[in-house]
């Protein structure tokens, strides 16, 4: 049963969007909290819709063309806000569709303390597709790998572990286990192995992009002057949250990032537990990564500002526990050095391998 629009659409204060691919439905609420409008709107007629109505809060969730919409609605004078899903789905009332979900949105966006997505630009957009790019690049090239071993397997073959070993030993295998391996066999394992190139030519390009991206963005070139950060992170970082400027404080960064425990406090107790693995998995991997790369080299520790720390932090904590707290204070270090324009105090000559 629809509900009635009581409101008038002068008084419109909230409109709720819930983006499809083709369709927009859109449910709007004046300053009384009266119901205004409740239509559904194809996707080439958004300018046309929101052209005829005052302009006023707009809120959608962070999703596909999130940002390309709340672009346009600014250019129109609205005030656009991305939410996050999770913070919409307790105002969701009565079974899931889509009039639903667009009136709970409209509801959380009125929140005074709703903790918003920064609008991307078209540049951060560009970055965020070449790191989405790679990271499928480098998925297909990990099952390519796997498929061979596994088809290596059957044919009673085994290569240690690691891609380097299997890289430099397949061609030898082929040659030298001719009489084990069926020519059709061998057909498939050289039409793989020559997917396998392929993909590592397509991630030695799109990784060159991301480097030379890194090298000619002054922000990111302030985040790689912290050890063990390089293009990767430091693109990804600017990709995902521009200049910081969505969060406090450090912090704050990196409870979005998923590396701080999960939190239970009840009755003045408060219990601990793992990191909340909340917000981008793909930077957080890339922080964690880093992280234990600097803890393979001991020898380097001496040469940062945080060396003492670690030191006792490894003394006294498993060391997966001492890498997720590294993670967290170099995540911490990153966004303020991006907030305020700043580099990090490490001495030249303490570069080493970075991420």
């Amino acid at each position: 049963m629809c509900a009635k629009k009581t409101g008038r659409i002068e008084d419109l204060a909230v409109v709720g969007i819930d983006i499809g691919k083709d369709t927009f439905h859109l449910v709007a609420f004046d300053r009384s909290g009266q119901l205004v409008m409740r239509k559904q709107i194809k996707r080439f007629d958004l300018n046309a819709t929101f052209a005829k109505i005052p302009c006023c809060i707009v809120g959608m969730e962070a999703c596909l063309s999130a940002h390309f919409v709340s672009r346009t609605l600014r250019g129109m004078g609205f005030d656009p806000r991305i939410i996050p899903a999770i913070y919409v789905k307790p105002f969701n009332k009565g079974q899931k569709n889509d009039y639903n979900d667009a009136e709970a949105i409209a509801e959380a966006a009125l929140r005074p303390n709703l903790r918003t997505v920064s609008e991307k630009d078209q540049d951060q957009l560009d970055l965020q597709a070449l790191h989405r790019v790679r990271a499928r690049l480098v998925s297909r090239r990990t099952a390519t790998i796997n498929q061979i071993r596994a088809f290596l397997i059957e044919q009673g073959i085994t290569v240690r572990s690691g891609l380097r070993a299997l890289k430099n030993s397949f061609e030898t295998i082929l040659e030298q286990r001719r009489d084990e391996i069926s020519p059709r066999m061998r057909g498939i394992l050289i039409g793989l192995h020559g997917v396998w190139l392929w993909l590592d030519k397509r991630i030695e390009n799109v990784s060159s992009e991301i480097e030379e991206i890194s090298r000619t963005e002054e922000n990111c070139a302030n985040i790689m002057t912290i050890p063990g950060i390089g293009p990767m992170i430091s693109t990804a970082m600017v990709a995902s949250v521009g200049k910081g400027e969505a969060f406090d404080r450090g912090r704050d960064f990196a409870a979005w990032l998923g590396l701080v425990p999960r939190q239970f406090s009840t009755g003045g107790r408060t219990i601990l537990g793992r990191i909340t693995k909340r917000g981008s998995r793909y930077l957080r991997i890339l922080f964690v990564q880093a992280a234990k790369v600097i803890m393979m080299r001991p020898y380097r520790w001496s040469d940062f500002s945080f060396g003492p720390w670690l030191t006792e932090a490894v003394a006294c904590m498993p060391r997966n526990k001492a890498a997720i707290a590294l993670a967290n204070k170099l995540a911490r270090t990153a966004w303020s050095l991006l907030r305020h324009g700043t580099r990090f105090d490490a001495p030249k000559d303490a570069a080493m391998e970075a991420i």
